[in-house]
C-alpha cells in the first residue's frame, strides 16, 4: 500500500488523482482549503469503501505557519510517503497579502511547495521509489522572474504572477536536487496540458470569460491523469526531469540555471527567517 500526499487534492486533477489511488487500495492524504470540497472527497471515499484510507487536512497553504502544522501532522502519523503531489494554486485578479505579509500567490504556489518538499524529505526517503511531482509548467525564460520585486508589490499583473510562480517552481526543483544530491527522491515537473477541470480563483469579468472558453477546450481529466500517473507509477531515473504534456524539457538548459536556483534558495531562506 502506497501513501500519497496531494496538495490541492479536493478539486480538479488533484481530486481525481486521490480517488484513483483510493480505488487502487492506497492511502491518501488530501490537503485543501474548502471544507465542503474536502467532505465531498470523504463522501466519495465512503462510496468506494475506502473511508479508512483517506485523510482530509483542511488548511490554507498560503499560510507558512499552517503549512508547517500540516507537515508536522503528516510526519507525526506517517512513517513513509511514496509520493508528494504539489498541485495547490489559486488565481487572484487583484493582489492579496497574507496575515504573515506574503503576496498570496507567492505564498501558496511557491512557498508551500518549498516547505512541503523539504519538510517531508525524511518520510519520502523511507519509500521504495519516492517521487515529488509538481503540477506547474516547466520551462520558460528566467526573465519571468522579478528578482527585485518577487511578490509584485508594484504593477501587479496576475498572469505574470502565475508565470513567475511556475518559473520559481522550476528553480525550487533544481535547488532541491542540489541540496540532496544522494537522495532516492525523484523530482518531476509536469504540465499535463489544458484540462477541463479546476481553474479555481477569483477572476475579473474578462478573465472569467476566457477561463470559461478554456474549460470548453480543455482535455478530459482522464487524459491528464494518464500523464500524471505515468510518472508517479514509474518515476524517471534522473533526479530531476520535466515534461510539457508528453514532451521532455531539458532541465540542464538556461531556464534551469543552478546559480539562479541558489539565488532563489537564499532569498527564500531569508524571507522565512
Amino acid at each position: 500500500m502506497k501513501t500519497v500526499v496531494i496538495s490541492g487534492g479536493t478539486d480538479g486533477m488533484g481530486k481525481a488523482l486521490a480517488l484513483t489511488y483510493l480505488r487502487r487500495g492506497d492511502q491518501v492524504v488530501v490537503i485543501g482549503t474548502n471544507a465542503a470540497k474536502g467532505q465531498a472527497v470523504l463522501d466519495a471515499a465512503t462510496e468506494l469503501d475506502a473511508r479508512s484510507r483517506v485523510e482530509f487536512i483542511q488548511a490554507d497553504l498560503s499560510s507558512v505557519d499552517r503549512t508547517q502544522r500540516v507537515i508536522d501532522r503528516i510526519t507525526a502519523t506517517h512513517h513513509s510517503v511514496d509520493a508528494l503531489v504539489l498541485g495547490a494554486r489559486y488565481f487572484r485578479a487583484t493582489r492579496s497579502v497574507t496575515a504573515e505579509g506574503f503576496e498570496a500567490n507567492f505564498a501558496l504556489f511557491y512557498l508551500s511547495r518549498y516547505l512541503l518538499g523539504h519538510g517531508l524529505v525524511a518520510q519520502l526517503e523511507q519509500a521504495d521509489a519516492p517521487v515529488i511531482l509538481d503540477l506547474s509548467g516547466p520551462g520558460g525564460d528566467l526573465s519571468r522572474i522579478r528578482w527585485d520585486d518577487l511578490q509584485f508589490a508594484h504593477a501587479y499583473n496576475p498572469d505574470e504572477v502565475m508565470g513567475q510562480c511556475g518559473k520559481l517552481s522550476d528553480l525550487l526543483a533544481v535547488a532541491f536536487t542540489r541540496r540532496y544530491p544522494h537522495t532516492p527522491i525523484r523530482y518531476v515537473l509536469l504540465h499535463p496540458g489544458l484540462t477541463a477541470t479546476g481553474f479555481t480563483g477569483e477572476y475579473d469579468a474578462a478573465t472569467a470569460e476566457l477561463v470559461a472558453r478554456m474549460r470548453q477546450q480543455g482535455q478530459p481529466v482522464e487524459a491528464a491523469l494518464h500523464r500524471i500517473l505515468r510518472h508517479l507509477d514509474h518515476p524517471p531515473a534522473a533526479p530531476l526531469s520535466a515534461f510539457m504534456q508528453d514532451n521532455p524539457v531539458d532541465v540542464h538548459s538556461a531556464p534551469f540555471d543552478p546559480a539562479a536556483a541558489d539565488r532563489l534558495s537564499a532569498l527564500t531562506a531569508e524571507l522565512l527567517r
